[in-house]
């Protein structure tokens, strides 16, 4: 800094000289001798790699807009120079730079002003501030303070830059591409093509920022370090990124993003598109990220980053990490079920139960088969079930029952906070949904399927066609998901019938038959509270209902027990049961209840 030390007090010095000795011309001629001896010394220390060298380089400065640059850094570090300002301008309130300051340091021959214009590469670069001033003369030049602090060694990132910015090291090729555009889903592959093409070797990769200091501390903060830009776009560019862009030309620009950006968002410039392919992660990324733990789930490349980043949080358990990765989006959408029953909760027909067990063996042969066998995925690995009956015959349960054999969680859709009266909200919505369980290793479970599934009627209006569009939409994601999907619904009917054909599973649940009552009856009464002349086959033989409405009564019997500190009676359970067939709009019939027909007809207000 000696050089850019000895420049500076030259050039403020000679203006003060000019301003106090008007009419000498002997110690006039001698300032701007020291000035010129001051330039030449300057000049030449570009020869030797320094801190000051490099800056000068990053920004593609010319000579006049380096000797700025150099007044600039001295003026902020140097009280005496500022006090030659004070005295300069007769202000004690003026001892910084000035605009008018900047045209009367050098000779005829220098830039002047316009090195400190908007056009220049000291402003394009956003290494220095100009304020605003109603007279253009006392406009107060200003160095931004990250320039200082990195000149002197401090590495500590601008306090503008948006937060999550980071320096990425990439080895790729460099292109003779000014830009580069880069889109597909996954932000890791598209980091690994961007860093591959772009025409730089470091990049400051971050989100846009959100106002004009975060583009500029940006720029400036790429200019001090000597890297590219890489921007992570989640929507469209905004235009104080596009002139910023456009401005920075000396910076090396890739623009990363899931969409292809319009054309008129494009900065001017000679840019490159192209697409990064959606590739699972390699056994390579795997072990690079994760060591020797074994491939359990099926994760993108940038899943696989997020993982890795979690499995310190969570002790090292790679499924809390997946867990950790998918659920905040999944439990916006839908509600978590953590499978607690197993195959003896299931009362179904064998047929039934051999139906759901093949599900299970699918799931995990499918490595088998479509791995070591290649037989094609057409149209994907997914999975997909069909659960059909009336309420409360089991569909929850063996949905449950499936995800704990497989050790998965259970996602059960959430519709009404997915469905959605404004357009493409819908859409958008399902695919938050499947994009987060597309990690793998959990079961998404659609309750009430036909509310979803529907068919796609003729178009009348338009909440026909974007009803029909959200059917399509979801049948394009179904097709292409690559986890377990169960389809739960009252009316089978119902379903579109491109649902039905790519459905690989389906399981008809029916009212029991009066043996498997029995046995619902004993598997929801016998627990630890004391049973008192309960007849199971009588319940089974009387009341033709679902398991559902069976777990119902037996609860309802087991708070009427407690709250008379009894045991649980036929009265209590057969109370339980007329408080089901009211909920059913069913009629109490004497037949049904036969000797318990008074009982329940007069329980409405106990009930």
């Amino acid at each position: 800094m000696a050089a850019a030390e000895l420049l500076a007090a030259a050039a403020i010095e000679r203006l003060v000289a000019r301003s106090d000795l008007a009419g000498e011309a002997a110690p006039l001629a001698r300032s701007d001798e020291a000035l010129n001896a001051a330039r030449a010394v300057f000049a030449n220390a570009f020869t030797v790699t320094s801190p000051l060298s490099l800056l000068v380089a990053n920004a593609g400065l010319h000579l006049d807009e380096a000797e700025v640059l150099a007044v600039a850094i001295c003026v902020e570090r140097d009280d005496r120079l500022q006090k030659l300002l004070v005295h300069l301008h007769s202000d004690g309130e003026r001892g910084r730079l000035e605009v008018g300051t900047v045209a009367q340091l050098f000779d005829e021959t220098h830039s002047g002003a316009l090195t400190v214009g908007p056009q220049s590469m000291l402003r394009r670069s956003a290494l220095i501030e100009v304020s605003p001033n109603p007279t253009w003369s006392r406009q107060v030049v200003t160095l931004a303070p990250s320039v200082m602090w990195a000149l002197i060694g401090d590495r500590a990132p601008d306090p503008d830059l948006v937060l999550g910015a980071e320096v990425i090291e990439f080895g790729g090729e460099l292109s003779q591409f000014g830009g580069v555009l880069v889109t597909g889903p996954d932000r890791i592959r598209r980091r690994g093509l961007a860093g591959w093409y772009g025409t730089a070797t470091r990049y400051l990769v971050s989100p846009p920022p959100t106002d004009e200091r975060g583009w500029a501390a940006l720029v400036r903060e790429a200019t001090l370090f000597a890297a590219g830009v890489m921007i992570e776009l989640d929507g469209a560019l905004p235009p104080a990124g596009r002139r910023r862009i456009e401005q920075a030309d000396h910076l090396a620009w890739v623009l990363s993003s899931k969409e292809p950006l319009a054309l008129d968002e494009l900065p001017a410039g000679n840019w490159r598109e192209m697409e990064a392919a959606d590739t699972p992660a390699t056994d390579e990324e795997w072990k690079a990220v994760l060591g020797d733990t074994e491939r359990r789930h099926i994760l993108t490349a940038q899943m696989l980053e997020q993982v890795g980043r979690a499995m310190p949080i969570v002790g090292g358990d790679l499924d809390a990490a997946v867990r950790r990765l998918v659920s905040s989006r999944l439990e916006s959408l839908s509600r978590r079920i953590r499978p607690s029953r197993g195959w003896d909760d299931l009362i179904l027909p064998p047929g039934q139960l051999r139906q759901l067990r093949e599900l299970v063996d699918r799931y995990h042969l499918a490595d088998r088969v479509y791995g070591e066998w290649q037989f094609p995925a057409v149209p994907s690995r997914g999975l997909v079930a069909l659960f059909s009956g009336p309420s409360g015959t089991g569909k929850t349960l063996a949905a449950e029952v499936i995800a704990g054999e497989l050790g998965l969680d259970l996602f059960k859709l959430n519709l009404s906070a997915v469905v959605s009266k404004y357009i493409g909200e819908t859409e958008k919505n399902l695919s938050d949904l499947f994009e987060a369980a597309g990690a793998g290793n959990l079961v998404l479970f659609f309750d009430e399927a036909d509310a979803l599934f529907g068919r796609r009627s003729e178009v009348k209006d338009a909440h026909d066609k974007y009803a029909n569009m959200e059917t399509s939409y979801l049948l394009q994601r179904l097709e292409s998901y690559d986890g377990v999907v169960v389809m739960a619904t009252n009316f089978e009917k119902n379903i579109d019938e491109a649902f039905l054909r790519r459905i690989h599973t389906r399981v008809d649940f029916a009212v029991p038959t009066e043996p498997e009552r029995a046995l619902i009856w004993r598997r929801h009464l016998e627990h630890g509270a004391e049973l008192d002349g309960i007849d199971f086959e009588e319940l089974a033989q009387r009341f033709a209902v679902a398991g559902g409405a069976i777990r119902n009564a037996a609860v309802h019997a087991a708070f009427l027990a407690a709250a008379e500190d009894g045991s649980i009676t036929m009265e209590r359970v057969m109370r339980g049961v007329a408080r089901e067939y009211r909920k059913l709009g069913r009629l109490l019939k004497k037949d049904d209840f036969g000797a318990y027909f008074a009982l329940v007809s007069g329980d409405t207000d106990r009930g």
